[in-house]
This record gives C-alpha cells, structure tokens and sequence, in this order.
C-alpha cells in the first residue's frame, strides 16, 4: 500500500498525467467537457478544505502581524504586476475582449491554489492564507480602476462584481470555516481526529482531480478559439518568467526570510484564473466567449508553469541558505 510520503515523492507526475488526461477527454467528448464544468467549484472547494485543514491555525495571528510580507505582497501584486502586466500588453497587442481576458486574469493574484503550490514549493502556506482577506478586498477595488487605465471607460463599467464575492464566500469562507470546524473536532474526539487524518491524504488527490476537470471543460473553447487567443501565450509565458526574477529583488528589499519569500514569489505568480473565470461569463456575450478562452489559455499555461515552480523556486530561485 502507498504511503503519504511516497504519494508526495511522485506528485509531479501524477500533474503531469492530469493535465494529459483532461486534455485527451475534453477534446474527445464535449458532452462529458460541458458537465465537467460545473464541477470545477465543488472539487476546488474540497481541495481547499483538505489544505486548510492541514493549517495550525492557532498561528495565524502571528503570520497576520508580519508587517514586512504584507507590504511586499502588496507591492509586488498591485504594483509591480500591473507595471509587468502593461509592459507585455504594450509588446504583444490585443483586441479589446482579448485584453480584458488578459487584464482580469492577470492584475488579480490567487486567492485559492496559490496556498496549495505554495506549500508544495516550501514556501510558507500560512502567510498565503492568512493574506488571501487582504488580496480579494483590494484586488476587487482595484480591478475595475485597471481596466479603466489600461482600456478605458467601456471595460470598467462592463465588469460584474457579484460573482467574484460568490466565487470568494464558496471557494474560500466555507472551506475555512469547515476546516477549522475539522480542527475544534480533532481536538475534542477521537473521530474528529480520524478525520483530520484522513484530510491530509486528499490535497494532492483533489490537486489531481481539479487538473483534469478544469482542463478537459475548457480544452475545447481554447481549441476552438486558437487562432485569437494563441497571440497571448507570449505574455502568459514571459509573465511567469519576469515575476519570480522581480519577486526575488523584492524578497531582498523588504528582507524576507526563505519560506515568506518563496510565498511572496508564488503570490506573484499565480493568478486569479479558476475564481476570475465567472467574471469573463458575466460579461456581454460578444466578449464572454473570447475572454473566456483567453483566460482559459492562461490557465493551462500556468499549471504547467506552476509544476515547473514548485521545483526551481525553493530548488533554484530561493534557496535554503545552507544550501546557497
């Protein structure tokens, strides 16, 4: 029988196989893709409970006083990226719904995942949770002022924010609220400890299983819209390779320890994708579909990228130091 920690030891490949495999069945049955797409919510959800649940949080009053990651992640998220995020649409220029799809995904970090990857690349997952309150605010207050500068009048006033705070109360209130519930039982049962055992098997299974639901549902639109949406991939590439680079002189600048830092540089690189996407379905149907895809695209492109992070970021970018 596979133990934890040989499950852990082979989690790359298991992504590998995911992406592979919700590839090959969204493009060969669009049928089965269309009914994939409503479980997307419900099997992020229950992934972010099992990583919730594995957080003491007893000390999270201690990662909300570290004053120094706070100001380095809002720096580097609302202030750095967008600089980024303009920067590559200057380079690479875009149709206006094709902008808005690269615009919602990018200028809004991860409130959800990020935590996940961030704990699989050493960072440290408690700081991440702890910030995700403090992102969703500001990113829903900024959002709409971006794509006001960066497009213009037309694209603020078309964004929705009502499914964004739908997405943010399902995918992160109530995983939270469950996991601690998990955590108060643990303490007090002998089951509710059983319990909390048991959650500590399901982040990598769940990571798997939203790999192949969120690609097999949306590989078909991606396909469908190549011929647009392939202009993006150039941004979406170069943005996961300038961020960590930008991300490390920040770590330095606000002198960061290894693990904030490596959360610091995930933050950075991850995006909204999976929470965003109802933003791109709420608006009017001639942009929708082409937003949708765009955001899609960086999606794929990011979880790809993201299996290469949790390798290169403590391995490479963030050394331990008595490693460097």
């Amino acid at each position: 029988m596979i133990t934890r920690e040989q499950l852990e030891n082979k989690q790359i490949w298991v992504y590998v196989v995911s992406l592979v495999i919700g590839a090959i069945v969204g493009l060969m049955s669009p049928t089965l893709s269309s009914f994939l797409f409503f479980t997307i919510s419900p099997v992020l959800a229950i992934l972010l409970y099992s990583m919730f649940a594995q957080i003491p949080f007893l000390h999270l009053r201690e990662s909300l006083s570290n004053g120094r990651f706070i100001g380095a992640l809002l720096v580097t998220n609302f202030i750095i990226v967008p600089i980024v995020v303009w920067l590559l649409t200057q380079l690479f220029p875009q149709s206006p719904p094709v902008l808005v799809g690269v615009y919602l995904v990018l200028l809004t970090p991860c409130i959800d995942y990020v935590i996940v990857f961030t704990q699989l690349g050493r960072g440290n997952e408690k700081l991440m949770l702890a910030a995700t309150p403090i992102l969703f605010v500001i990113q829903m207050i900024l959002l709409p002022f971006y794509l006001w500068l960066f497009i213009g009048e037309e694209a603020a006033n078309i964004m929705k924010i009502g499914p964004f705070v739908e997405a943010f109360l399902s995918l992160i209130v109530l995983p939270l609220l469950l996991a601690i519930f998990t955590q108060i039982w643990a303490k007090r049962r002998p089951k509710g400890q059983s319990a909390l055992n048991v959650t500590a098997w399901l982040p990598i299974p769940f990571m798997a299983l939203t790999l192949i639901v969120v690609v097999a549902s949306q590989i078909e639109k991606v396909h469908t819209d190549f011929s647009i949406i392939v202009h993006v991939i150039p941004i979406y590439v170069l943005f996961l390779v300038i961020m960590p680079a930008l991300s490390r002189l920040i770590v330095i600048i606000f002198h960061l320890d290894i693990r904030d830092g490596r959360a610091l540089i995930f933050s950075s690189g991850t995006r909204n994708s999976l929470v965003v996407l109802p933003l791109a379905l709420a608006l009017p149907e001639e942009w929708a579909t082409i937003a949708a895809a765009v955001i899609v695209t960086q999606t794929i492109v990011e979880l790809v990228g993201e299996l290469i992070y949790i390798r290169i970021i403590p391995g490479f970018v963030l050394r331990n130091r008595h490693k460097q």
